[in-house]
């Protein structure tokens, strides 16, 4: 039975947290606040992040990292993407010395333009064959509903993939393994921004031709970038890749694609954000993802929309208009032959 820490209790941390004990593993799970933690070990709810869940027995929750992370064979990072540097270097070094490290952080940290497993290897200074990525198209909401859903774990060491997939593989939950850990990861986070220009697509009153038009080339601009920075184009038709991207573009539960709707209503970001208990990783994410595009000379009109909408105040409408008014050009284009 491995022992697994999750590190950091949101809505996707506290659901992982039942799925690692749904499959056998022994689970301690760290929350910041001492108050949530004391709500998690005492009534096995989580009010604030998953109002509708019940932790099982056997997940210990604690707002003390050392006691998580003590012995653990697998240590999962669960916190947004702007904040995990600053966890590890508070608590990094009490994480076992070769404990699996495994990210499920589907953002690009904004300063650095660093994807979550780079900001582990690099904060930890460790072998960066020991972070797994796990992704795919996994709404917290429906997981803690144990109902049926796939993942990718992804790591180039096998094995460590492997053992992350023993340790999450429940009845409900079906693990794959895949080496690609790039186009995993860039997967994860690109469809963050796909489900924002999805939601404004909504907002606006959009029908069901655009939104198959959005996400069918919003695949194309993630799958573009993920090749270009080293990832397999055959990990884009996977779960992490249009599975993921297909679930948080329908789905009322995506927060990324909630904020899109709102933006498209015409709310402000502001008050989006001022409105939300959690975070949309795209928000943040998307113009780190965008100077990422640029700086290797790939093509990503819709998250450059995206872009322009949040962060530079270009009125949805105006946005839509220059997308289609863009050159004519080929269905496949901007990928090597």
């Amino acid at each position: 039975m491995a022992r697994v820490a999750i590190m950091g209790a949101g809505s996707w941390g506290t659901a992982f947290a039942m799925i690692c004990r749904d499959a056998g593993s022994e689970v301690a799970l760290w929350a910041r606040r001492a108050d949530v933690a004391h709500e998690l070990q005492t009534s096995r709810t989580n009010r604030a992040y998953l109002p509708d869940a019940v932790l099982p027995e056997g997940v210990d929750a604690t707002d003390d990292p050392h006691a998580a992370l003590a012995d653990a064979d697998v240590v999962v990072l669960a916190v947004p993407s702007i904040g995990v540097e600053g966890q590890l270097r508070s608590w990094g070094g009490a994480i076992p010395t070769d404990a699996t490290l495994v990210s499920l952080i589907k953002g690009v940290d904004v300063a650095t333009m660093r994807f979550g497993s780079q900001v582990i290897q690099e904060t930890l200074d460790c072998d960066p064959d020991r972070v797994v990525v796990v992704s795919g198209p996994n709404l917290a909401k429906e997981c803690v509903q144990r109902l049926p859903a796939g993942t990718v774990a992804a790591c180039p060491d096998l094995d460590r993939a492997e053992q992350v997939q023993q340790a999450c593989m429940a009845p409900y939950f079906r693990v794959y393994t895949n080496p690609d850990r790039i186009g995993v990861e860039v997967g994860g986070a690109v469809k963050n921004v796909i489900a924002l220009a999805a939601g404004i697509a909504a907002g606006m009153g959009f029908g069901d031709n655009t939104a198959a038009t959005v996400i069918t080339r919003g695949l194309a601009e993630m799958q573009r970038l993920g090749v270009a920075l080293g990832g397999e184009a055959l990990t884009f038709s996977g779960l992490a890749g249009v599975g993921d991207l297909v679930a948080t573009c329908t789905s009322p539960k995506s927060r990324n694609r909630t904020v899109g709707v709102r933006l498209g209503q015409g709310d402000s970001l502001d008050q989006i954000i001022a409105s939300m208990h959690m975070v949309a990783e795209g928000v943040k994410s998307s113009s780190a993802i965008v100077a990422l595009a640029e700086r290797h000379d790939v093509e990503m009109p819709i998250a450059e929309g995206v872009v322009a909408v949040i962060h530079h105040g270009v009125p949805a409408p105006q946005m839509v208009k220059s997308l289609m008014e863009r050159s004519a050009k080929p269905e496949l284009y901007g990928l090597p032959d």
